[in-house]
């Protein structure tokens, strides 16, 4: 292993990398807020089970009613 210095490039990635790990709801949030742009592609299955329950539901819910 070499002694270089890390970029701050670098360093910000590894810091970005280790917040969504430890926060998968943060990243819940940054795909959400995607998906405002159009780009679903950082939900994830995750989000995409979570739109998926809440559609149900909200049909559901909707029938109900009727």
């Amino acid at each position: 292993m070499g002694s270089r210095k890390e970029t701050p490039e670098e360093l910000k990635e590894r810091l970005r990398q280790k917040e969504l790990k430890n926060n998968p709801f943060g990243a819940f949030s940054d795909g959400v807020n995607r998906s405002e742009y159009g780009n679903l592609t950082g939900l994830g299955w995750k989000g995409t089970g979570i739109i998926i329950l809440i559609l149900v539901i909200g049909y559901i819910i909707y029938k109900l009613l009727n």
